[in-house]
């Protein structure tokens, strides 16, 4: 050490002191992050006992992702650590998220096995900002509801259900909304979905039609539910009494085509699907319930 500055540290010292390389230091120090104090007479570095502590506060915000530049702002005065890591929170939040999606993107590649071709658009679907996906279901809202001839209020409800991804969504629902985006732009799907609600959307002034309420009343899916899990067969006396408790006097041939529509149409996908975008809890598939209801409205029609 120079006999002229006794109470300084050399670059070396400083790295033994802080255990940090002397090449780190030596860059934070041609950063402006660690100045010298001053010069030995061969022209090396010489560092105070407080650069210890400066040393330290440099690495504590290096470790938490802060550039050099940030650094030396926060040391010079000219920001504080709290505006500093403010910023920083929200820099992160962001790379969360999209880490997220890409994750959510890349294991639905991996469970569909997709082409490049298909991984390119479930990259896109997945990324979309929220007016872009907002537009995907409006026109699909447009295309399936416009023009249904139904109660003012329930035409009010249609238009106002909304289906959002959230800020922050998880990889599941990012998966969800991937598979529910390709379904609702699909036209066969929009086609489907508009003749299942033509049959069971109750017109102005009636009463709903005979098979409306398998997709509104859950009612009848626990029922169907329960006599599954007795044993009871679609066909048989025992089906045709549980049809009677169901449907009562109502039309059968009308409740058949609405629900056949319905799972043609693939109501119970589009509910869960949604229900996953949306974080909510769903009531579980209802498909096999369904189709017990099905073939026993078509034993029941073979018996009339």
């Amino acid at each position: 050490m120079d006999d002229e500055h006794p109470d300084e540290l050399t670059i070396g010292q400083l790295a033994h002191r802080t255990g940090l390389p002397v090449r780190t230091l030596r860059f934070w120090s041609d950063k402006g992050a660690v100045p010298p104090v001053a010069r030995s007479a061969s022209g090396y570095r010489l560092y105070a006992a407080e650069s210890v502590a400066r040393v330290e506060l440099v690495r504590t915000l290096r470790e938490l992702g802060l550039g050099l530049d940030d650094v030396s702002r926060v040391l010079s005065g000219r920001t504080t650590v709290a505006e500093i890591a403010d910023a920083h929170v929200a820099a992160l939040d962001a790379q969360i998220r999209s880490l997220k999606v890409s994750r959510a993107v890349l294991s639905t590649i991996a469970k569909r096995g997709s082409t490049a071709e298909e991984t390119a658009l479930i990259n896109r679907l997945a990324r979309l900002s929220a007016a872009e996906r907002k537009h995907i279901i409006d026109e699909f809202k447009e295309v399936v509801f416009c023009g249904l001839d139904v109660d003012p209020r329930l035409r009010d409800r249609m238009r106002t259900f909304s289906i959002e991804l959230p800020d922050d969504p998880t990889p599941d629902q990012v998966d969800a909304w991937i598979e529910l985006a390709e379904l609702v732009r699909d036209r066969g799907f929009r086609a489907r979905m508009r003749t299942m609600l033509e049959l069971s959307t109750p017109l102005p002034g009636q009463s709903s039609p005979p098979g409306a309420s398998i997709w509104w009343a859950r009612q009848i899916v626990q029922t169907v539910a329960e006599v599954r899990k007795r044993g009871i067969a679609p066909e048989g006396q025992a089906a045709a009494e549980v049809l009677s408790e169901l449907f009562g006097d109502a039309d059968r041939a009308a409740v058949l085509l609405c629900l056949e529509a319905g799972v043609e149409a693939g109501m119970e996908r589009y509910r869960l699907l949604v229900a996953r975008v949306r974080g909510q809890y769903s009531f579980p598939d209802a498909t096999e319930e369904l189709k017990w209801l099905m073939r026993a409205l078509h034993a029941a029609e073979d018996h009339s």
